[in-house]
């Protein structure tokens, strides 16, 4: 056989393991992801080879990526890139990184939603519902409701232009988050700091459990409770039925932010720490029979009127209710017309019921027969009958109290 003979044979016989090949013939159109080898790599420029049959090239915009690995690229580096012309000027194929690193970039944000990893997101705006964020090169939003307690916007009233001054000093920062929605095709990304906080903070609150005592300062006061920061940076709420025994309107007037306190804690949810400050004070309706019993005529303070009834102050510790039904012999219909707030009236005690922490006040027994016994009306609806602090120790959420939790969301 002569030489010529062979080399045709051997020709034949590559073309033919070529031919085999399932890419060889495949010509790549308009919309398809191909895989090629960087022949050369500029600012302006990148020409990728595509199995040694076609040459493709990156330019202009097309160079805009949002996956990490189309930076810096040389010359031998796999590549992916989308065919955005067949055919240009040249003969060579139009290529673009900005369709394939878009896919690269959602395929790695689900990986990071499933592992649960913790990613920087980086803040580049707020609106008044929460912060715009940028993870790599995709845009995303993280909710107010999704920050933590450190950076939960706590504004007095729920004012939407004090929440949204208060979050665009996030501006430039970055915060550790997780990924808890990638929704590429509605290019929704939505992230969470609250739940990264979650994580770490899982192995401290760990060490706490319900009944422990904890030590720390006020660092926000609502007209809901207060927060009280302790431990390595752990955070509670103190809600205002838990910061003393008797009844109160106004958190400010028990404690002031900066101030140190002592708590127990009642109640632990995830990440969410409740504390009672009166838990370690002496119940003072305990011993309320020493002080009064009911038949007995005392002078009160109207603290505040309801449509109710008068709520009454007998003591700084002991709080009661006269109802509106027992404010007069005739009908009442408005309560303002029988007292205002800062009153000083004389009472009948109709009942005491200390378990449960109330006490009926009378005006209107007052002119009855004082020698005829008064019975105590458990009878009488359990509105007639003050409740200072409510021995449920459950507290408002996230949502409806703006406590830094999903419970904030509400403000906004």
């Amino acid at each position: 056989m002569s030489t010529k003979t062979q080399n045709d044979e051997i020709k034949s016989s590559e073309l033919g393991k070529l031919i085999d090949q399932e890419d060889f013939l495949y010509i790549p159109s308009v919309g398809d992801t191909i895989t090629g080898t960087v022949v050369s790599a500029s600012k302006n420029e990148v020409r990728i080879d595509i199995n040694g049959i076609h040459i493709g090239v990156v330019r202009g915009r097309e160079l805009y990526n949002e996956a990490p690995e189309y930076g810096d690229l040389e010359p031998g580096a796999e590549v992916q890139a989308t065919v955005v012309e067949e055919e240009n000027e040249k003969g060579e194929m139009e290529l673009s990184f900005r369709y394939a690193g878009q896919k690269k970039a959602w395929e790695h944000l689900h990986e990071l939603k499933k592992e649960g990893t913790i990613i920087k997101a980086d803040i580049i705006d707020a609106n008044k519902g929460g912060l715009l964020v940028r993870v790599g090169h995709v845009k995303g939003f993280l909710p107010v409701s999704q920050l933590t307690p450190e950076h939960y916007p706590r504004v007095p009233g729920g004012d939407k232009n004090k929440i949204l001054e208060q979050l665009k000093e996030y501006v430039g920062k970055s915060f550790d988050t997780k990924v808890i929605d990638a929704n590429e095709e509605d290019e929704k990304l939505i992230v969470s700091e609250k739940e990264a906080w979650e994580e770490v903070q899982h192995n401290i609150i760990s060490s706490y459990k319900t009944g422990d005592n904890v030590e720390g300062k006020i660092t926000a006061i609502t007209d809901f409770g207060v927060f009280m920061e302790f431990g390595e940076k752990l955070e509670g709420l103190i809600h205002i039925s838990e910061l003393a025994w008797q009844r109160i309107d106004n958190p400010k007037s028990i404690v002031k932010i900066g101030e140190h306190v002592k708590a127990e804690i009642i109640n632990i949810e995830g990440s969410k720490i409740f504390l009672s400050m009166k838990k370690l004070k002496a119940d003072p309706w305990q011993n309320v029979h020493e002080r009064y019993q009911v038949g007995q005529i005392v002078k009160g303070k109207v603290l505040k009127i309801n449509p109710f009834g008068l709520f009454i102050e007998l003591d700084k510790e002991i709080h009661g209710l006269a109802h509106i039904s027992e404010l007069s012999e005739k009908p009442v219909s408005n309560v303002e017309e029988i007292a205002k707030p800062g009153d000083t009236l004389d009472f009948k005690i109709i009942s005491i019921e200390p378990k449960d922490h109330r006490l009926g006040l009378s005006i209107k027994a007052m002119k009855k027969d004082s020698s005829e016994p008064l019975e105590p009306k458990s009878s009488e609806p359990k509105s007639e009958v003050s409740s200072e602090s409510p021995s449920d120790t459950s507290h408002p959420s996230e949502t409806e109290t703006t406590t830094p939790t999903d419970e904030k969301e509400k403000q906004v």
